[in-house]
């Protein structure tokens, strides 16, 4: 066990994240709904504005818990093909499952944003999750992100299983900055002692927590 819960989690990744911010217009951006704790804490703890960027797995229709990608606000989805060609998923259940966690995506954006998500260009954009596992949510992300012409993007976990983190390091991520890497991996939640499943309501409670302290955008 590492982590008591997300809050300590997201103290412990601060301290280690705090060398890495240059200062150029930074935020952070966490991932809905786990990683969303831990985003705010860091934000809290080194001063930076704190906002949220709905991103969605592409589950396996047999097994939702595994993913075959993940998709971003901008609907592109980001494919692991081995998961893909393992299971025979088709086109057309691709599309399925994109479709539907579309839907959701776009509501969480609505309801967390109100539909809007922070200016990126020029600036330094972590994205923080709870944890990395196969890292494609991630991937996500910070693909969403790149393409808004950033000056740096820094993915952020408390815990990832080495290999996620060098697939980030090769696909996308200018740093990626994780407190602990154990192996064996198994899932993100056995690290913590609570990893209880976040509400809405939980999620837009630290938004006004952000909006409180001056740190969330946009204001």
């Amino acid at each position: 066990m590492l982590f008591e819960n997300r809050t300590d989690a997201g103290k412990k990744l601060a301290a280690l994240l705090k060398d890495f911010v240059e200062g150029v217009n930074p935020i952070v951006l966490a991932l809905p709904r786990g990683g969303v704790p831990v985003g705010f804490e860091v934000a809290r703890e080194l001063g930076l504005k704190f906002s949220i960027l709905p991103v969605r797995k592409l589950g396996v229709p047999a097994n939702p818990e595994l993913a075959f990608g993940a998709i971003d606000p901008d609907g592109d989805i980001y494919i692991n093909k081995t998961v893909v060609e393992n299971f025979g998923l088709t086109p057309e259940i691709i599309e399925e499952v994109r479709r539907k966690e579309y839907a959701e995506l776009m509501r969480r954006l609505e309801i967390y944003l109100g539909g809007k998500l922070p200016t990126l260009s020029g600036r330094e954009v972590f994205i923080v999750d709870d944890g990395f596992a196969t890292g494609f949510t991630a991937l996500a992300a910070c693909g969403f992100a790149k393409k808004r012409n950033p000056y740096k993007v820094v993915l952020a976990a408390p815990v990832s299983p080495p290999d996620t983190v060098a697939m980030l390091r090769q696909n996308c991520a200018d740093e990626v900055v994780v407190y602990e890497t154990p192996e064996p991996f198994f899932a993100v939640g056995m690290f913590y002692r609570d990893f209880h499943q976040l509400t809405d309501e939980e999620v837009i409670k630290y938004r006004e927590l952000a909006k409180e302290l001056g740190i969330w955008e946009p204001l």
